[in-house]
């Protein structure tokens, strides 16, 4: 068995035009890296010969730079390749040697863990940089189909998020929030999550989200299904994205709901729409009317940066199939079964039975990983 497989995959190593057996480096990908690697070295050749003018070496030198990584790993990605040739040469000559084959198992399995570690780092370097993905996040969880239920997810998905937040030692704070099924649940809730690439862990995460358990106060035993839905927006700064005063009509109003005496007797709730896109927040957990309208503006803010990033985005595709995933709240895109102790991720086909362990957010990195992944390698077919 084991020579068989060491067989196939030195056969396909022997060919270049033909990849590894699934192989992150599909024939089209490894094209364009023979090209960028041949630019690699034309350009070095160039900048060697000391023929280029001041001009023309800056440019060199940073198209260089750029090219020095993927080059590199190229290559250590062909020399394993032909590693695994020379392993079935020595294969074909071991005859029934008990030990050779041992020793060659071992290399083997070494060879393809470090091929599947240099394609990882491949596909990450290559893929196209999203400038947004440093950046904090607006989070907003809303519950949607299933009532009382949906409002009780929406409370579980909020800790599964603010527990990750803690372990990635991201900054949680609260914005704004609409209790419901007596303080248990949310309608709503609006959060801003500050820290080190919060928006590029957690874009993949805006959509909707379905639950199926059986509720607390069903009597019957019978599974329910509730939806409630995420959305993720990176948060811009102000040279990110400016607004003017005179785009911006703000209404005040008094805050309705628990928050006492003086929330609820003076005009403190704000709603501020951004009157060229007709976007709409409203503000109203603070007393301060101006503290309700910075909140305000900080979410109307990041939603007038995630409308823009749409359009672009959806300017640079060239078909209909590349918009999978891109964080349309619309879609369906996880579920949660309970009774089976199963999450699955529609959008990549990945099932995983450690729900417990990926609700309380201690392995959500166990789906955001493989989808950051599947991603990327996505990016790379739209060039």
């Amino acid at each position: 068995m084991f020579r068989r497989a060491i067989g196939r995959v030195a056969r396909y190593s022997t060919q270049s035009s033909s990849p590894l057996p699934s192989s992150r480096i599909t024939s089209r990908l490894e094209t364009k890296l023979e090209a960028l690697s041949e630019r690699h070295d034309t350009i070095l050749s160039q900048l060697n010969s000391n023929s280029l003018n001041p001009a023309e070496l800056t440019k060199a030198s940073k198209e260089l730079a750029t090219l020095s990584a993927p080059k590199e790993l190229f290559d250590q990605w062909q020399c394993r390749k032909n590693d695994l040739d020379e392993l079935h040469k020595l294969l074909s000559n071991a005859g029934d040697d008990d030990d050779m084959i041992e020793l060659a198992k071992e290399e083997y399995n070494d060879i393809m863990e470090n091929i599947a570690k240099v394609e990882k780092e491949l596909v990450t370097e290559l893929a196209p940089k999203d400038t947004a993905d440093e950046a904090n996040a607006i989070l907003e969880i809303r519950s949607g189909a299933g009532g009382d239920e949906a409002s009780l997810f929406t409370a579980d998905v909020t800790r599964m998020y603010e527990r990750f937040a803690q372990l990635q030692r991201w900054k949680w704070e609260v914005l704004s929030q609409s209790d419901e099924t007596g303080g248990k649940g949310f309608k709503d809730i609006t959060v801003n999550v500050a820290g080190k690439s919060v928006f590029g862990l957690l874009k993949y995460e805006s959509g909707v989200h379905r639950v199926q358990r059986v509720p607390a106060t069903e009597s019957q035993g019978r599974i329910h299904t509730s939806t409630i839905t995420v959305a993720i927006m990176p948060q811009p700064t102000e040279v990110d994205i400016q607004i003017k005063d005179s785009d911006l009509r703000i209404d005040v109003y008094r805050a309705s709901g628990a928050g006492g005496q003086h929330v609820n007797t003076t005009d403190s709730a704000v709603r501020m729409t951004h009157i060229p896109t007709g976007l709409v927040v409203a503000m109203q957990d603070e007393r301060s009317q101006h503290k309700n309208k910075l909140k305000a503006l900080k979410v109307l803010r990041a939603k007038v940066y995630e409308q823009e990033r749409i359009k672009a985005e959806t300017a640079r595709r060239d078909s209909r199939n590349k918009q999978i995933g891109t964080g349309d709240r619309s879609e369906k895109i996880r579920t949660y079964n309970y009774p089976q102790n199963r999450v699955t991720d529609h959008r990549i086909n990945l099932t995983l039975y450690e729900l417990e362990q990926i609700i309380s957010g201690e392995a959500l990195l166990n789906v955001i990983e493989p989808l950051q992944e599947h991603y990327l390698e996505q990016s790379l077919l739209e060039d």
